[in-house]
Parts: C-alpha cells; sequence; structure tokens
C-alpha cells in the first residue's frame, strides 16, 4: 500500500516537472522563409556570346538584365552557343524545359517550328524566339522581332556621303529575316541622299561561314568598293578584309563593331533587347506566358545608332544620321521592309 502511494506521489512529481519543464521553455522557432528562388531563364543561339552580331546582341542585354534584377541570386542564366544544327538546337530548348527554367529563349529563326512543338508540352514554361512575329497561336509563345529597315537607312545615309567612289558593297548571309530588311533599308537610305550610287549585294547562304563572307567582300572591293556593310555572325570576315585594305569603311548592325577595325567602322546599329526581356518577365510576374509580339524600333530605343568615337566622322553626316533618326520616329520618314 505504502509503494502504491509512493509511485503515485512520484508519477505526480513527474507530470508537474514536465510541466513546468515545458512552460519554461520557449516555443520552437518558427523555420526561415526560405529564400525566394531566381528566375531561371536559358538561351539557345546559333554562334558565340561574343561573335559581335546577333548572339551577342541577346546574351549582353540578358547579363544587363541580370544585373539590374540584383545579380546571379535572384535572375539564372544558362546558354547554349554555336546551335547552329537546329536538331542540336531543339534537344537544348527541351531539355532546359524539363530542367524547370522558366523563361526559355531560342534566340534564331530557324528555331520556330522547334518552339511550336515544345512549347505545347510545357505549357507552364514561357518561351520566346526570334526574329519573326509568329507565336502559332500559343499562350505561352512570344515572337520578336527587329525593325532592322530602320538602322539600314540611317547607315546607308551615312555610306552615301563617306564614299568616294560611289560603290558600295553588301556582304549578307541568307536573304531572310532581320538580314533582308537591314539591307533594304541601307538601299534605300543611299538612295535618299544619291540614287547614282551602285551597291552591289553577295548573298553568301550561309549564317556562318567566314570564309565565304571574305571573299565576298574582297570581291567588292576589288570592284572598287570603299564601303561595306552586312549582318551574321560571319561578317568578321568582312571586316577582316576591310582591314587587310586599310581604306574601306564599315558600317555594322546587331551589336557595336567598333572594337573589330576602330578606325574604319563608321557607325553601328545595335539591338538591345533589355526592354523587352524585362517586359516578358513583368508579363510572368502577373500570370501572362507569351501571346505577344515585340519589334525593336529605333522610337522604343530598342534599336539605337552607335557612332564610333574612333572614326573622324564629318560634322554633316553625323546631322544627317540623326536627322535620319528623328525623322524615322516621327514618322516623317518611312521605310519599307
Amino acid at each position: 500500500m505504502k509503494n502504491s502511494k509512493l509511485l503515485s506521489v512520484l508519477s505526480v512529481l513527474v507530470v508537474v516537472m514536465m510541466l513546468l519543464s515545458a512552460c519554461g521553455t520557449a516555443a520552437p522557432a518558427a523555420p526561415a522563409e526560405e529564400a525566394a528562388k531566381p528566375l531561371r531563364v536559358a538561351v539557345v543561339m546559333p554562334s558565340a556570346t561574343t561573335d559581335m552580331a546577333f548572339s551577342q546582341s541577346m546574351y549582353s542585354a540578358l547579363v544587363a538584365v541580370q544585373k539590374e534584377m540584383g545579380g546571379e541570386a535572384k535572375m539564372e542564366i544558362k546558354y547554349s552557343e554555336n546551335m547552329f544544327k537546329v536538331p542540336d538546337a531543339a534537344a537544348a530548348l527541351r531539355d532546359y524545359a524539363s530542367q524547370g527554367f522558366d523563361i526559355v529563349i531560342g534566340h534564331g529563326s530557324q528555331y520556330g517550328a522547334s518552339i511550336e512543338e515544345i512549347a505545347k508540352d510545357f505549357p507552364e514554361t514561357v518561351f520566346a524566339w526570334g526574329t519573326d512575329v509568329n507565336t502559332f497561336g500559343l499562350p505561352n509563345v512570344y515572337a520578336y522581332t527587329a525593325a532592322a529597315q530602320e538602322g539600314g537607312y540611317v547607315n546607308g545615309v551615312m555610306a552615301a556621303m563617306v564614299s568616294q567612289s560611289k560603290q558600295i558593297g553588301v556582304t549578307g548571309p541568307v536573304e531572310v529575316g532581320d538580314a533582308k530588311t537591314y539591307i533594304d533599308g541601307f538601299v534605300q537610305g543611299v538612295a535618299s541622299v544619291d540614287p547614282s550610287i551602285t551597291v552591289n549585294k553577295t548573298w553568301t547562304g550561309s549564317f556562318s561561314d567566314v570564309a565565304l563572307m571574305t571573299e565576298a567582300a574582297k570581291t567588292h572591293i576589288a570592284a572598287g568598293a570603299d564601303v561595306l556593310t552586312g549582318s551574321s555572325q560571319s561578317v568578321v570576315g568582312s571586316i577582316g578584309a576591310a582591314k587587310e585594305n586599310g581604306a574601306v569603311m564599315w558600317f555594322g548592325t546587331q551589336s557595336d563593331q567598333a572594337s573589330l577595325a576602330d578606325k574604319l567602322v563608321v557607325a553601328s546599329q545595335v539591338y538591345d533587347w533589355s526592354a523587352m526581356i524585362k517586359q516578358i518577365i513583368a508579363n510572368k510576374a502577373e500570370g501572362k506566358l507569351g501571346g505577344e509580339t515585340f519589334v525593336l524600333q529605333l522610337k522604343n530605343d530598342g534599336l539605337k545608332i552607335t557612332f564610333n568615337a574612333g572614326y573622324n566622322l564629318p560634322a554633316e553626316v553625323k546631322a544627317a544620321a540623326e536627322a535620319a533618326i528623328e525623322g524615322i520616329k516621327s514618322g516623317a520618314i518611312t521605310v519599307e521592309p
């Protein structure tokens, strides 16, 4: 009996001690809120991020937006470069979507069919591609392009004014997309100053064959051209031919190409995709995943004309270029694509 009472007392004491212990112990702190995961953006490009042309224009814009957002902790960038072969590019695009990237960009007009197919399989992923205007009617696809004819016109105005031989050579890749519209605008700009100037065009049939572009440029120079222009990553060949000659001027597009020939590059039309990228990110935050087309223009600052500080551009030529820019922005000058 005594043992039974003792056990009861001990049991009560244990319970009391447990209660006192519980009362004296602070409630466990709520787990710290997980740090917000960074926005994940992937891009597949046909050439290198340092091509001084189309691919670099997109990569530079992504890096600028990443910096503005607060760095890698806020925005992760992954890329696949030199994806000349469409099947390889398609595999990379699908792989990024499978990994859960928030935004997947196919930066090349040749990737359209791949984007259309893959986007259907990942309806929660944002896809963007260009240069084109077709979203395929899909709610998670953005399309983008550049009104390259506008900067082409401005470059053409300057080219006509600085040419002494009245012979201008064009080295183009394939007569499609912004490569074609740039040259169309360039020819219109030349004609607006002096319709008697001859503009000879060569299309190599390749965006990546530097050797073909080099030979095309040399052919134009041999025929008397003292000004050259062209587009795609392979224009490094054309610029190299101009440097070898030493007296042929170059007008660039897509990226600022002054560093390739600081005494011969007169000006470059520069593509700035950053505002578009920021808008796509903002749209995603609001639940809009696609269904819109973006167009870079001079009036929305998606296109910019960069004058090379290393080239001694006559004041009247720069003034004519700036007047052309303002005319295009206001609508006083219409440039046909």
